[in-house]
């Protein structure tokens, strides 16, 4: 094998790092190693791998720090110059890899505070957790408790925090979301057709909150509560112990035409692959209410179609505030939407009905669901509600034996504008919320319903943003649009030098 001489610049600062390298391959090659098993070798590697991976940014930034230039005197953001002048002024850093101490220049004045014009360089930030600690972070606690993101980071073997810092690294890592989502849209698509349907939707999920973060109206009748029974709850009783997220969802997808008759047989779907969803991003806010969460939702698809040449549709399950904040944000935004109801929320009440009607014959309670679906499919909600109420009369039903069938007309007959299924499915619009209800499941129930979990509103809101990011696939770019962020919020303006470099 040819060999190849490699031109290196000066290594004394990476004697560390060489030497961790040295000390790696010389326990690999040893013979204690020669009877390892391939496993314990994979954990040597990792072990020794972090330490030289932590010896390599640490001889960097000792690169960096001899390097660096004097100035006799530099200007700070607030256009006071400094003019005493420090070197080998310290900090430590906990990275990714484990802990660093960074070297670098101060600058200082009586009564300013010290500048530092590596600190810009490096981006560092004011407080010990480096940007690559914080990232690793915000990829475990998305998906995981904190003892357990935790437990990961300590297993990995590199850079740890405890456990109340890094539920307010977590907040801080959040505190960009809205400003992240208010840049100008880019499509995946250069091209995109003005066909596509732009589609809302939104829900809600409770999240079992400490009693101090809840709504007020909900601590209040916490308050009041008073049980009857010590050990349990009785029948009607709530815990009143959890505030409501509100989730939305913004999405696109191509028009697929149906006929109801493709609705309820599988065996009849069109011919053709159904179209995909795209450019999905979904969110959910517990500490913002219901209202601002359907804003945002709106100015997510005003960002996306600015001159409204699509056809847009909200998707919702009957929740009256949820149409009245619906409705009230289509007036203020000046844009018509097509809303419909979901279908699957129709045929629950259907069911509930025909288990009224129908208590001993489960064939039949099948039969008489499907043709009051079809019936609704094709565009006669209402005949169905009035089929309803007669049904019941006929079977000359008590109050209570007859409530879930009047129950179904009410909804039925109440909702009919938003179950015109027959004109949208001609028009190819979705008649289900699927994509919402899975979201309220995925996005937070798996992670804010862990067993034994009552959460603080900030974070509650934190994971629930960063969760958010991950699901709509933008956690790396907001990442990178944080950490740009932060360098603009801590280094306003670097500092400028009043001199050339001085000798050292």
């Amino acid at each position: 094998m040819p060999c190849y001489t490699i031109s290196l610049p000066s290594l004394d600062c990476y004697e560390g790092a060489i030497a961790q390298f040295v000390q790696l391959l010389e326990t690999l090659s040893g013979e204690q190693a020669q009877h390892a098993t391939h496993g314990e070798i994979e954990a040597l590697v990792q072990q020794g791998g972090m330490k030289l991976l932590c010896e390599m940014v640490q001889s960097h930034l000792e690169q960096r720090a001899r390097e660096e230039p004097r100035y006799a005197s530099v200007i700070g953001a607030d256009g006071y110059p400094r003019t005493h002048h420090r070197a080998g002024c310290t900090r430590l850093l906990e990275t990714r890899f484990g802990e660093v101490t960074v070297t670098r220049r101060g600058y200082g004045a009586r009564g300013l505070q010290s500048v530092f014009p590596l600190d810009a360089e490096l981006n560092l930030p004011p407080g010990r957790y480096s940007h690559g600690l914080c990232e690793v972070l915000a990829g475990e606690v998305v998906n995981n408790s904190f003892d357990a993101a935790l437990a990961a980071l300590e297993q990995a073997g590199g850079g740890t925090l405890a456990k109340r810092q890094a539920e307010e690294v977590a907040v801080h890592l959040s505190q960009d979301f809205d400003a992240f989502y208010a840049q100008p849209f880019v499509p995946q698509e250069p091209n995109e057709a003005s066909e596509r349907l732009l589609i809302i939707s939104a829900d809600g999920k409770g999240i079992v909150m400490r009693p101090s973060d809840l709504r007020e109206a909900t601590r209040k009748a916490r308050e009041r509560q008073a049980h009857k029974q010590q050990t349990r709850l009785s029948p009607g009783e709530k815990k009143q112990r959890k505030r409501m997220a509100t989730v939305a969802s913004v999405y696109e997808v191509e028009p697929y035409p149906r006929t109801p008759e493709q609705i309820l047989d599988p065996k009849q779907a069109p011919a053709g692959k159904r179209p995909e969803v795209q450019n999905k991003r979904t969110w959910a806010r517990v500490e913002a209410d219901q209202r601002t969460v359907i804003e945002q939702a709106f100015e997510e698809a005003m960002r996306r179609d600015p001159d409204q040449h699509r056809r847009w549709v909200v998707l919702c399950d009957g929740q009256e505030d949820l149409l009245r904040q619906v409705t009230a944000a289509a007036e203020r935004y000046k844009v018509e939407v097509v809303v419909i109801q979901d279908f699957i929320h129709v045929l629950e009440y259907l069911w509930k009905a025909a288990h009224a009607l129908f208590p001993e014959t489960p064939a039949e309670r099948e039969q008489w669901v499907m043709e009051r679906a079809m019936a609704i499919l094709e565009g006669r909600a209402h005949d169905v509600a009035v089929g309803l109420r007669r049904a019941a009369t006929r079977k000359q039903l008590g109050e209570t034996a007859r409530k879930p069938i009047d129950k179904a007309a009410d909804y039925i007959d109440n909702n009919r504008e938003r179950l015109e299924y027959d004109q949208a499915l001609a028009l190819g619009l979705p008649i289900a919320t699927g994509v919402i209800e899975g979201a309220c499941r995925h996005l937070v129930k798996d992670r804010m319903d862990l067993t034994g979990a009552r959460w603080g509103l900030a974070r509650a809101e934190a994971i629930l943003k960063l969760r958010s990011l991950k699901i709509s696939g933008d956690l790396p770019a907001y990442l990178a649009f944080h950490f740009d962020a932060e360098h603009r919020r801590h280094y306003p303006g670097p500092p400028i030098p009043l001199d050339l470099p001085v000798a050292a």
